[in-house]
Formats: structure tokens, sequence, C-alpha cells
């Protein structure tokens, strides 16, 4: 018989009849494969908004207010159970002291620095509130990282997240480099440089740009050399996205492990980041780090242009983590304790 795993996040889940649907692939795909181990349940806000991956799990119930949120969570069966907490938010915090009050030690899974993505979103104040919130939970959980970095020197598992599967790597597309094709994708938010990366290739025809993961809520872009298009829901179509550019950008001012650079690398695709997200870079090959001006962006983009055969040759060396591997490592820690 299969141990109770409770998964408690902050992320938007929309429900249609008895299907329910996120956005964020991660809220899909670590459930479903943790499934396999466990009996997931998931505790999630609701969204009001229709959300576009379904998620194969019919053990989710989502919650309007953080009173009813909080609810749910004190009367959640403590015995033989497991909770994990994915990333530190308001919602999950306080969920968080309710277990830890109930003689629990829950699982606390950190995808990012949230010191810098609240000073980001709320500036210095936003980085206090994290601050206070990560050194009272974390004395108190198993913590679990995809950076060492983001654990701040305390003790935790290390990752590797990936949402990759052998369909990356079949049928490789060359693509074009007569001219210049961004792709972005990601959330439309502050933090992840979307709007300051748009402000850098305004006015620029010659660079057109790609953005994969608008929501409905997302109308405020409107420049011509931008191509919009919503969260795709279909893998193969995602990657023909991909394989039809010949640059992926990401803006971010802070990333913990985005997979959208697995995602490029895998289908040979050039990347660029900014300076703030250098240490994602690891051992991988063909990721290059501009300045966050234009004349740094366009000699980066001239010099994949100019060598992009040798820099697709010299990508192929690249080992990338896949899914299988990643929800293997959180059984593992999952099952020790």
């Amino acid at each position: 018989m299969k141990n109770t795993l409770y998964l408690i996040s902050n992320e938007k889940i929309s429900q249609n009849n008895e299907m329910f649907f996120c956005d964020n692939l991660d809220m899909k795909s670590t459930p479903e494969g943790l499934n396999k181990y466990f009996d997931v349940k998931v505790i999630a806000r609701k969204s009001k908004v229709s959300r576009c991956q379904k998620i194969h799990l019919k053990n989710i119930k989502t919650f309007s207010s953080i009173f009813s949120y909080l609810s749910e969570v004190i009367n959640l069966p403590k015995n033989n159970s497991k909770f994990l907490i994915i990333s530190l938010t308001p919602f999950t915090f306080l969920a968080g002291i309710i277990l830890i009050f109930s003689g629990q030690k829950p699982f606390l899974y950190l995808r990012s620095n949230g010191y810098d993505e609240y000073k980001i979103i709320l500036g210095t104040l936003g980085k206090f509130i994290y601050h206070i919130m990560f050194i009272t939970i974390t004395r108190f959980s198993i913590l679990i990282s995809c950076r060492e970095y983001i654990l701040r020197g305390k003790k935790g598992y290390i990752v590797s997240p990936s949402q990759l599967d052998s369909s990356w790597k079949e049928n490789y597309s060359e693509p074009t480099i007569k001219k210049i094709k961004l792709i972005y994708v990601g959330r439309i938010k502050k933090e992840k440089g979307i709007f300051s990366l748009l402000n850098l290739i305004k006015d620029q025809s010659n660079i057109n740009l790609t953005i994969v993961g608008a929501s409905e809520e997302d109308k405020k872009i409107t420049q011509s050399n931008v191509d919009i298009f919503n969260i795709v829901r279909d893998k193969k179509e995602l990657i023909k996205l991909y394989d039809k550019n010949n640059i992926t950008i990401l803006p971010s001012f802070t990333e913990g492990y985005p997979m959208i650079i697995l995602e490029s690398l895998s289908r040979r695709r050039p990347v660029i980041i900014f300076k703030e997200i250098e240490h994602v870079i690891e051992n991988r090959i063909g990721i290059f780090v501009s300045n966050r001006n234009f004349a740094s962006l366009l000699e980066k983009i001239n010099h994949i242009i100019s060598n992009y055969n040798s820099i697709q040759e010299s990508m192929k060396i690249n080992k990338l983590p896949d899914s299988e591997s990643f929800i293997n490592q959180l059984k593992k820690i999952l099952s020790k304790n």
C-alpha cells in the first residue's frame, strides 16, 4: 500500500467538471510522477481563469481564500502521511507553520531564490518578508532544492529538475539563420525580465521575438516584432516552436533551475542569458552571457549567428537530466524520512 503524500502548493489550478488544469508544467509533471510511488493528494489555490495543462490526478483540492486553504491543512490526517511543500510563499509558509505545530516535519522544496524574487516584486520590504519566512520555516523542515546557494548554508538535498523525455531528442530540425529569431518560453512577469527585453529590442525590425507562455490575463504587449503564443499544451507543438527559431533567450533577473535552458539545449538551440543568472550555466555548452543593454545583446547574437554550425556541433556533448531521473531523486528523498 502506498504512503499518502500531501503536496501543498501556491500554484493556481482551475477545475472543469472533475478535471483539473494548471499553467505551470511542474505542477502537472511532479505530482503525476510521484503518484507512481505515493498516494499523492494536492492542495492548491483555485483559479478563476481556465488553465491549459491537464493534471492526470483526481485527488486535488483547490481553495479561493487563505482561510479555507489553511483550514484544509489543519484538518489533514497527520498520522502515516508525508507533506511536501512546493516553494515558499505566504500561503505555503502558513501551511508549513500549521504542520510544524501539529508535530510534523514537512519537506520544503525551494525551486528558486525567493530573496531576489521578492526584492524585484516588492523592493527591500519584500526581501525582508521572505527572510522572516525563510529563517522560520527552514529550522523545522527537511529541505530540498535545485541549487546549493538557495539553501543559504543550510543542510538539504540537491535535485536536478527536468521535464525532458526521449521525444526532445528526436527529429532535429535545422533552423534558418537568415534572420534573427529569438524565442522566450515562460511567464510574462516583471521578475522574468520580459519587459526589460522588450524595451531592448523595440524598433529593431531585424529581430523577431516569439513569446510562449501568455495567459488570458496577458494583453499588454503590442510590439510589431513580437509574436505571442498562449501556454502550449502539446509537447510536440512546443518543440516545433523551438525549432522554428534559432536562438533562445532567457531575460530573467532571477532563476533557480530554468527548464527553458534544458529544453533549448536538447533541441540544439543556443541560449542567451543575462549576467544576473549566469550561475545557471554550470558546465553546459551553448549558453552565452550578455550585459543588459542592446549593444552587448547584439554582439552575442551576431557571434552566435556567425558561428552557428560549430556551436551546434559542440552542444552535442551536453548531458541533460531527464524527467524520470528527477522523479526518482524525489522518491528516494521522500522515502528516506
